[in-house]
């Protein structure tokens, strides 16, 4: 990816041959799709990050335990409350993006993770699952992900509705400056400072202006404090480093992911989506 995005140079890489994509596909199939941060909801999303191929059968074995599980019947109708449905889009907008790259989009059940999300977001453009929020704002963490996800099953079935979904998320980060309260202008929460990979469901800065890249919104003078922020955390070596992390390495009992990101240091992903989104911004 590094020599294809950022050098121009043609990659010749076995993608699968990878010890991080090994071990994605080796997970345990026998846990719930949703156990953090090993289940199969949480491996397609760094699978397709990595860029394994559409079609890849361990890939779409995993794609297909989290469809049978998101997609239950027992789980389509949301909560409302005051007149909004709360529903968690992330496990939505990642399931339908991750889906879309492995090649989904026409599965029924992958349409119906993209009308569901057109049907639950909120007025200002964002989603969120919280039944005792207020409703005057949706949630940060809640919106990334279906921002992502509608925009890749738009780019693999040329929906319109679900492009112009994406985009109305967008706007949504764009009008706070991606980590701004409109009434002070003071970070709304300062962790969204320090970008960690795998992001899973949180959201953070890097994470919000690499979706903003693919929406082709990178460029929006409204995201420059953001990318400020991002080009100050670069280090003398040339690199982002780690910091806070979600996960935790094996052994741990929770928060366990199948593969060792890398807790502190310099961090591969971090880099190279920074490097990225400074790229699509023109930097």
């Amino acid at each position: 990816m590094v020599r294809r995005d950022l050098l121009g140079e043609q990659a010749s890489e076995d993608v699968l041959a990878g010890a991080k994509v090994q071990a994605l596909l080796g997970g345990d199939p026998k846990k719930n799709p949703y156990s953090k941060y090993s289940g199969a909801h949480w491996r397609i999303v760094s699978m397709v990050e990595l860029e394994v191929p559409a079609g890849e059968p361990r890939a779409m074995e995993a794609a297909e335990q989290v469809l049978t599980w998101i997609a239950n019947p027992r789980r389509r109708k949301a909560t409302v409350v005051n007149g909004l449905p709360r529903r968690c889009g992330s496990m939505e907008g990642n399931a339908l993006a991750a889906c879309c790259r492995l090649g989904l989009a026409g599965d029924p059940r992958v349409q119906w993770l993209a009308e569901g999300l057109l049907e639950w977001q909120w007025p200002d453009g964002g989603w969120n699952c919280d039944t005792k929020a207020t409703g005057r704002r949706s949630s940060f963490h809640e919106s990334h992900a279906p921002a992502w996800g509608l925009h890749e099953y738009y780019e693999a079935t040329g929906d319109t509705a679900a492009r112009e979904g994406a985009i109305r998320a967008g706007e949504l980060f764009l009008e706070h400056r991606v980590f701004r309260r409109l009434s002070t202008g003071a970070p709304i929460n300062r962790r969204w400072l320090q970008p960690s990979y795998p992001p899973y469901w949180h959201y953070d800065i890097l994470q919000a202006l690499l979706v903003l890249s693919r929406l082709g919104l990178a460029k929006d003078e409204r995201a420059s404090d953001a990318l400020d922020e991002l080009e100050t955390q670069r280090q003398p070596d040339g690199r982002w480093h780690a910091r806070l992390q979600w996960w935790r390495p094996a052994p741990a009992n929770s928060s366990q992911d199948v593969v060792d990101w890398g807790h502190k240091g310099p961090s591969e992903m971090l880099t190279l989506n920074a490097l990225r989104v400074l790229r699509a911004a023109g930097r």
